[in-house]
């Protein structure tokens, strides 16, 4: 970790200390390069892996995705043992903590309320002579939801994907996630109950993500994969992309916080390490008014650091893209922020709503000193699927309207068309297209 003055961060360069290295550029580590070698039997590059798996997906179906569900993630299942069975629900719904029941619960209502509130409507308006136009808005057929299931298990990230489609209207909400010896978090199952999934399969890894855009015998095909993952699974989602949608490239998570000299620097530097832990990738940074503070909140990492069960990881990730920026005013850090565009943005200021007007860039906002990072990340009912990454300059968060699709509508009367005839005409010939000027003026001609 870094503590540094803004002077020597020219404005332009706070992005790139966001925008890591492009997913297809990112070197895989030693320990993973040589995993990689005994499976594919050379050294490849993570693009060259998945497009290696995905191509062997669209291929062969169900028998690629046995094969490297069992090669890269050790789990042996046939194809008639992908899916989760009622069975295997009821199980975890029994044996599930009752505290986290109640507490996965609340969450859900949460975040339905207000995924909820996000609903757009179809309308029509009627203009001249009859004519009526409008938009209507409908939610696409069978979404495909990616859950994470690698270091840890992600209950909250099936509420945060899969309530969004439910409330949309999604007809079939499928989710995969890869499992452990063929078993499924139950704390992840008892989640994907309660937020409407309606099939559950046990895969994981780009495999998932190629079986989810083409289809196989086993595992239907989607109109739009959402969900994050680790770089295999970022990577797969690009290589399908247009082959169905997907919601977003997400990347490793990143906090950018702005502490004035009001600041509780063990506030700070805890919400640093709740995105710390999440991978060795991941970015904390903190832009502080008051050197004093930006002091105290490096002691305070250092110190908190200690504590971490999975100190491993968030060590790696401070010590790689950790960084506290002492900078001269409380808009010199809003322009650093808006210039990064960061996934999740915090105003640990005293007035954080008279600072909210100037943010133009970020994927969620943390107004004060009581909203943390996590708080968004569990239960207040916002989405936590964000943009990475500096991409929420131009992205949104997952919302209802990632699974809804807008359809115009256009119904022109006689007189309606006959009125506005010879300007379509005047325009197709304009542009050359003599037949869609003539598919006007044979109506004007019979009527």
């Amino acid at each position: 970790m870094r503590l540094i003055d803004s002077s020597e961060v020219p404005r332009g360069d706070i992005l790139r200390l966001l925008t890591k290295k492009p997913f297809d550029e990112i070197e895989l580590s030693e320990r993973i390069r040589e995993a990689n070698k005994k499976i594919f039997g050379a050294d490849l590059s993570a693009v060259e892996i998945v497009r290696l798996i995905v191509n062997a997906v669209r291929e062969r179906g169900d028998d690629a995705v046995v094969e490297y569900t069992q090669k890269i993630d050790g789990v042996t299942l046939e194809p008639d043992k992908f899916l989760v069975t009622d069975e295997e629900i009821l199980s975890a719904e029994a044996n599930i903590d009752a505290e986290i029941k109640k507490s996965l619960t609340k969450a859900a209502a949460n975040i339905k309320k207000f995924h909820e509130e996000q609903m757009p409507r179809s309308w029509i308006t009627y203009r001249d002579h009859g004519s009526i136009l409008g938009q209507t808005v409908v939610p696409i057929e069978r979404a495909g939801i990616y859950v994470p299931g690698g270091t840890a298990a992600y209950p909250s990230s099936v509420l945060m994907n899969a309530i969004p489609a439910r409330v949309a209207g999604v007809g079939e909400i499928i989710m995969c996630v890869p499992s452990k010896g063929g078993a499924v978090n139950p704390n992840v199952l008892y989640a994907a109950k309660i937020a409407g999934v309606d099939r559950i399969y046990k895969i994981g890894g780009a495999q998932a993500i190629a079986a989810m855009a083409f289809g196989t015998a086993t595992i239907p095909r989607v109109d739009k994969i959402t969900g994050p993952g680790n770089i295999f699974v970022t990577l797969a989602k690009k290589e399908v992309y247009g082959h169905c949608d997907i919601d977003m490239l997400a990347g490793p998570s990143e906090i950018l916080i702005i502490a004035d000299e009001t600041a509780d620097p063990i506030y700070a530097a805890a919400d640093m390490l709740s995105q710390a832990e999440h991978d060795p990738l991941s970015c904390s940074i903190v832009i502080a008014t008051d050197k004093i503070i930006a002091e105290k909140i490096a002691v305070e990492v250092r110190r908190q650091l200690k504590e971490l069960p999975r100190r491993e990881i968030a060590q790696a990730a401070i010590d790689r893209n950790g960084l506290i920026i002492s900078a001269r005013s409380i808009d010199e850090a809003v322009d650093f922020a808006n210039t990064s565009a960061p996934e999740h943005l915090e105003l640990l200021v005293k007035e954080p709503f008279t600072v909210l007007p100037k943010i133009k860039n970020a994927g969620a906002i943390f107004l004060g000193a009581h909203s943390p990072e996590p708080l968004g990340d569990y239960f207040a009912g916002p989405n936590h699927v964000l943009p990475t990454g500096g991409t929420a300059r131009y992205f949104s968060v997952l919302n209802v309207e990632t699974f809804l699709r807008r359809m115009s509508l256009i119904s022109y009367s006689k007189a309606a068309l006959l009125d506005v005839s010879n300007d379509i005409e005047r325009l197709a010939r304009a542009e050359g297209l003599e037949a869609h000027a003539r598919a006007i003026e044979l109506r004007a001609e019979r009527s």
